[in-house]
């Protein structure tokens, strides 16, 4: 019996062999069915490439017009949100007072000048000493001082725009008693524009001064802005590592206003880059990737596509499409959708009947 009973554990333990060889050979003889993608050739273009910022606009002159003398508002000659130009009367502060100085100062003024002009004539013929004619010539000039004087008082007590600008919300009111230093209104000067935006320490060399730039700000309709840069900061940020810079934008319509924030892109010379779709990069922690098609051959002998992965460096995008700095040359085909499904080595079938973007300068429809 027990060696019947080792007989049968021996049949089974080889039926049980039998079973498994025959499972993989079937497995192995089994291949997975190709997974359907795109493809695209890349190719070799003429870019422009630039440096994204985001900025902030800045008036080139911006000050909140105020007066350093206090007084009664008398008069305001501006409504709010107005272009003035420089010296453009504002506000007028009561001067009456002044005024009065002003006509004595001014009758004083004149005596002496009549005093003086007949201490000349009499100094000329020998009749007057020269300290009589000093004495009157000092007077003279003591009163014409005071008639200055009181002039400059009145002066401070009209407040002018002091340049060419855009009017703010009017802050006093006709008949308020206007302290030293009480703000009256915004003015800012809007053409042209400062823009100011960071740029990491790795683009230093791609900056200079009067390198072009483009100024776009959501909410306001219409083309880029073209500027130029106009000076760039003497130090970085020691927690950023980003230098400030400075750009001067043409605003002749005054669509810009300070403190709006924008994106600016610095434009660079052309160069060629290798490109192909965004749609084609792998992108992974450990490097991005791209698959490139091959034909390889299969079980039968006849040639079948495969997917192998290969490592790239991208470099800037544009629209749909992304440039490759290495690993990868112009003309080789790559999968430009289905990359999530893939794996190196894979069969593969290809499909162009409907292709993913690959617009420089996509215009998506808005639904």
């Amino acid at each position: 019996m027990l060696v019947l009973m080792a007989l049968f554990i021996v049949a089974i333990g080889a039926w049980k062999v039998w079973q498994i060889k025959t499972g993989i050979a079937m497995a192995a003889k089994f291949a997975p069915p190709p997974v359907a993608i795109t493809t695209a050739v890349a190719k070799t273009e003429r870019w422009q490439p630039v440096l994204g910022a985001v900025g902030s606009l800045k008036a080139v002159n911006g000050v909140t017009v105020s007066t350093d003398l206090a007084g009664i508002i008398s008069q305001i000659a501006f409504r709010s949100g107005a272009a003035v130009k420089k010296g453009d009367l504002l506000v007028k502060l009561d001067s009456s007072q002044e005024e009065a100085a002003l006509h004595t100062a001014e009758a004083r003024r004149d005596l002496a000048k009549l005093s003086l002009d007949r201490q000349k004539n009499l100094r000329a013929s020998g009749a007057v000493s020269q300290s009589d004619y000093d004495s009157a010539d000092s007077e003279f000039r003591q009163d014409s001082g005071l008639v200055d004087a009181a002039n400059a008082l009145i002066a401070r007590k009209t407040i002018v725009a002091p340049f060419d600008g855009i009017l703010g919300i009017r802050q006093v009111d006709l008949g308020q008693y206007l302290d030293v230093g009480k703000p009256i209104v915004p003015l800012q000067s809007t053409d042209p524009i400062y823009v100011n935006f960071s740029l990491p320490q790795e683009n230093l060399g791609q900056i200079a001064v009067g390198k072009k730039l483009r100024v776009k700000a959501n909410g306001v309709a219409g083309d880029q802005f073209e500027g130029d840069i106009t000076a760039i900061d003497s130090l970085f940020d020691e927690s950023t590592r980003n230098i400030t810079i400075q750009g001067t934008v043409a605003n002749a319509e005054n669509r810009l206003r300070p403190g709006m924030f924008v994106n600016v892109e610095v434009i660079q010379p052309e160069q060629d880059v290798v490109s192909i779709p965004a749609t084609s990069i792998n992108y992974a922690p450990y490097g991005d990737s791209v698959f490139v098609v091959k034909d390889q051959p299969g079980p039968d002998g006849k040639p079948i596509k495969e997917a192998l992965q290969q490592f790239v460096k991208t470099g800037p995008t544009r629209g749909d499409q992304v440039s490759i700095i290495s690993g990868l040359k112009a003309g080789v085909e790559v999968v430009s959708s289905g990359v999530f499904k893939l794996r190196s080595g894979i069969p593969i079938q290809v499909n162009n009947s409907v292709q993913p973007g690959n617009e420089a300068n996509p215009t998506p429809p808005n639904r």
